[in-house]
């Protein structure tokens, strides 16, 4: 009798601890969290429907490089992508898609755009930089790699900023990394921006 109340104890013990961390695990893979973020822009520029990216940042340099007459320097509203690459899957079941770009501001901080982004979910996934120029396990991430943020969310367009100090020509690639599991989910890899 004691023996089997012990026993029913212990298996109650062990799922009342283990039920968390199984959510923790195995949650993500089941929920999703969009994220709809405008451009840095978009909050002082006006954009017509008619109209693509492209063409407004083509206005909005072509007006900055206007002259003002105006004894106060007025800040620039410019942005100037830099690096730009499309997410792939990394394997059948960790797969992501969407376009990863970098853009340095008129002010001189630099943004990464993730546009149109979905990614498998995970627990603890974040965004990184990563020197190797195809980085598919750990070991590639972990040869030189800066973590830019926790992922904001799996689906969705999103802004990072990247820290002024980073040398943007040494980064080859952005990663969606699980850091727990050290697991590469997705990649995008970087060229220059036409």
């Amino acid at each position: 009798m004691y023996k089997r109340k012990g026993i029913v104890i212990t298996v109650v013990f062990a799922v009342a601890v283990a039920a968390p961390i199984v959510w923790w695990l195995a949650s993500p893979v089941f929920l999703n969290t969009r994220v709809s973020e405008e451009f840095p822009l978009a909050a002082s520029a006006v954009i017509p429907s008619n109209m693509t990216r492209a063409d407004a940042e083509k206005q909005l340099s072509d007006a900055a490089k206007v002259e003002s007459k105006m004894d106060e320097k007025m800040p620039s509203a410019t942005a100037t992508a830099i690096l730009r690459g499309s997410f792939r899957d990394d394997d059948s079941f960790h797969k992501g898609q969407g376009k990863a770009e970098v853009y340095r501001l008129g002010d001189g901080k630099a943004i990464l755009r993730l546009e149109d982004f979905q990614v498998t979910n995970g627990p603890d996934l974040y965004v990184i930089l990563t020197e190797h120029p195809d980085p598919r396990t750990r070991e590639d991430v972990h040869q030189g790699y800066e973590e830019v943020s926790k992922l904001k969310g799996n689906i969705g367009s999103q802004n990072y900023e990247i820290k002024e100090s980073l040398n943007l020509d040494d980064y080859k690639a952005v990663v969606i990394y699980c850091k727990p599991f050290q697991v590469v989910f997705s990649v995008a890899l970087l060229t220059k921006a036409q």
